[in-house]
């Protein structure tokens, strides 16, 4: 069992550090949202299919999830971090230099896999070096420069696509990884080692058994994967609409769409501190009514793009604020299976994130963007009715608030 918490508070350097990276690293599995018609393009896909694309970086989310992450409970999560920053590196310049539609998929996949074990890594690598008083803090700090930089990703794309085009997108971004590795690679602290080292074949094992007796796992799993696919529903579609008539927008115009969702972040420190105060509950209520408001603007986009602003405060706001929640409460757990919690936990939704690509531009092709919404809206509310089913009784939240 590993025992890794310190009494001494985490420096705010170490903590934006955490955030920094985590930022840059999950950028990379979203890089290619708004550059679909450019891709569709160039490797002559059909608007149907080209979501596959997503799809691909998805499934390689997945295998990083059951197969890399959970290594960061049995080996030095320091030394896992710099193999898997250099391969990311690889895998972008590969991307960079696809030539055809199944090269650009396997580097697609790799950057997704190696994308996600960073990211998820170090969310996991901040929970474990955090004191007991303050991981909620830390990890919704660290969260936030995974939603910022998710948003990031999509104005970072857009404009240096429209400079560069879409393969100059790719090898700035393995400069911009190879340029936060010393300062990791300096400043990730030391933790202790496992007291009792899992065989990997075993560690991989002990995963279904946290899955099986870990309800919390099992009840925000599924909210996440349900509350994920909503998120791709909406921002894998929206580059289609939008660079066609009567818009016609650039890539840079699309992304910066992305940066009113920054707003979201704010959720992020503030989900993980309600959380630790016995209000997870309502804090999850609220979040996933304001997933499914959302859709309501998000449907008028085509009399206002104000419209549009507002949807995207409005989801992203719900989005985070549930996702902090999720981690906050899977956390407190099994604190020596972090690493297998976070990449069970993100497996969920990975899955969502997958599907609700695929299904949003098979709909966008037949339906049209009220067909978007409409999907959107669906997935949103079956979230919020199962979470009503599965939510914890006020008293046993103040018991088990009161015994921690």
């Amino acid at each position: 069992m590993i025992n890794v918490s310190h009494a001494s508070p985490m420096s705010p350097g170490l903590v934006w550090l955490f955030a920094i990276a985590s930022g840059l690293s999950v950028a990379n599995v979203y890089y290619a949202q708004p550059l679909l018609d450019a891709l569709a393009r160039d490797f002559a896909i059909s608007q149907a299919a080209v979501g596959g694309v997503i799809t691909a970086t998805q499934m390689g989310c997945a295998l990083a999830l059951l197969f890399l992450v959970p290594l960061g409970d049995r080996v030095d999560r320091r030394r896992l971090m710099a193999l898997q920053l250099l391969g990311l590196i690889v895998a972008l310049v590969a991307v960079g230099m696809a030539q055809s539609a199944p090269m650009l998929l396997a580097g697609m996949l790799a950057v997704g896999l190696l994308g996600t074990a960073m990211t998820q890594g170090l969310i996991a690598y901040a929970a474990s070096a955090a004191a007991p008083h303050e991981q909620g803090r830390v990890v919704g700090t660290a969260q936030s420069g995974v939603f910022i930089g998710l948003l990031l990703a999509r104005v970072f794309a857009g404009g240096i696509s429209d400079l560069a085009g879409w393969r100059g997108v790719y090898f700035c971004a393995a400069l911009l990884m190879l340029l936060i590795a010393l300062p990791l690679w300096r400043r990730l602290p030391a933790l202790p080692p496992a007291s009792h080292r899992l065989s990997y074949p075993r560690l991989l094992i002990s995963m279904l058994t946290l899955l099986r007796e870990e309800k919390a796992l099992q009840v925000r799993g599924t909210l996440a994967l349900l509350m994920f696919a909503a998120f791709n529903i909406f921002w894998s579609a929206l580059t289609l609409p939008l660079s066609a008539p009567p818009y016609s927008f650039s890539h840079t115009l699309i992304g910066t769409f992305g940066l009113v969702g920054v707003v979201g972040a704010l959720a992020a420190a503030r989900a993980g501190r309600w959380a630790d105060r016995g209000y997870a509950e309502p804090t999850s209520a609220l979040a996933l009514s304001l997933l499914l408001l959302a859709w309501w603007p998000l449907s008028l986009m085509g009399t206002s793009l104000w419209a549009l602003v507002i949807g995207i405060v409005l989801l992203d706001l719900g989005g985070q604020a549930l996702h902090v929640t999720n981690q906050s409460l899977i956390f407190r757990t099994r604190p020596e299976a972090h690493s297998r919690l976070v990449g069970l936990y993100m497996l969920f939704y990975a899955v969502g994130s997958g599907l609700g690509a695929i299904g949003t531009t098979v709909t966008y092709a037949h339906l049209g963007w009220h067909g978007v919404c409409l999907l959107g809206a669906a997935v949103s509310l079956l979230a919020l009715v199962f979470w009503w089913l599965t939510r914890v009784s006020p008293s046993v939240i103040q018991l088990r608030h009161e015994a921690d």
